[in-house]
């Protein structure tokens, strides 16, 4: 494959695996919590947290990636303290990639697992927490196994989400070859140059490739979490 794609574009692929998985990493626990609260608190504000998760879906991406910039930029209210107390710098990096990808990424994991919690019967929580069971151990040992096909689309969901955003990542950390140059990015660059419709084509048959491998180890891991919930072997 290093003879059939050239560095630059290499490069991109290496990038946009790397960006996905911090992506969904980042999406993964935060994204159970917020699913988790939406499916079975009742509290102020629910409405307003809702709409804010799906904002990404309804938002331009350039215009999210612009917001990103305003906030998490060297100059912006929380990217100027983070470069000023931590070092840590988002914007043109890579980082910043897997930041923007995770905030367009993160709708989809929540709405997948926010769905898988709402058909588990509440009533089986209840039951263990009258035997004395906390919240947090009747989540891992009840709620968690019984949601994890859910858990699993949403990741694969999710890191498909990120392997493919364009528009806010373009925007937050540009389209720096070897830096933050995605799959996307690196198609759209081939894409504005004569001849360059050779390496976009290389680049799209990786991000199928990507993608199908994707769906069939979600499809496995899927059957084996519902065979194990079923109690089959």
């Amino acid at each position: 494959m290093t003879d059939w794609l050239g560095p630059n574009e290499w490069q991109a692929v290496v990038l946009s695996i790397q960006v996905s998985f911090v992506a969904t990493a980042l999406c993964l626990p935060i994204g159970v919590f917020i699913a988790y609260a939406l499916a079975r608190w009742n509290f102020r504000g629910k409405q307003i947290l809702n709409i804010l998760v799906h904002m990404p879906l309804i938002l331009p991406p350039v215009v999210t990636g612009y917001l990103l910039l305003l906030t998490f930029g060297r100059h912006g209210l929380i990217g100027g303290w983070l470069e000023d107390h931590l070092g840590l710098i988002l914007a043109f990096r890579w980082t910043g990639a897997a930041l923007a990808a995770a905030i367009m990424a993160f709708p989809l994991l929540v709405r997948a697992v926010r769905l898988s919690i709402e058909a588990v019967d509440p009533r089986l929580e209840e039951a263990a927490e009258t035997l004395g069971a906390n919240r947090l151990r009747i989540f891992f040992t009840i709620t968690l196994p019984l949601i994890r096909s859910g858990l699993i689309a949403g990741s694969i969901l999710a890191f498909a989400k990120a392997i493919g955003e364009f528009g806010a990542t373009i925007t937050f950390v540009a389209n720096i070859p070897g830096q933050t140059q995605t799959i996307p990015t690196a198609i759209y660059s081939f894409l504005q140059v004569p001849g360059g419709e050779d390496g976009a084509f290389k680049l799209v048959i990786i991000s199928l490739g990507i993608a199908l491998t994707a769906l069939l180890v979600s499809e496995v891991l899927a059957r084996k979490a519902q065979r194990r919930v079923l109690g089959l072997p």
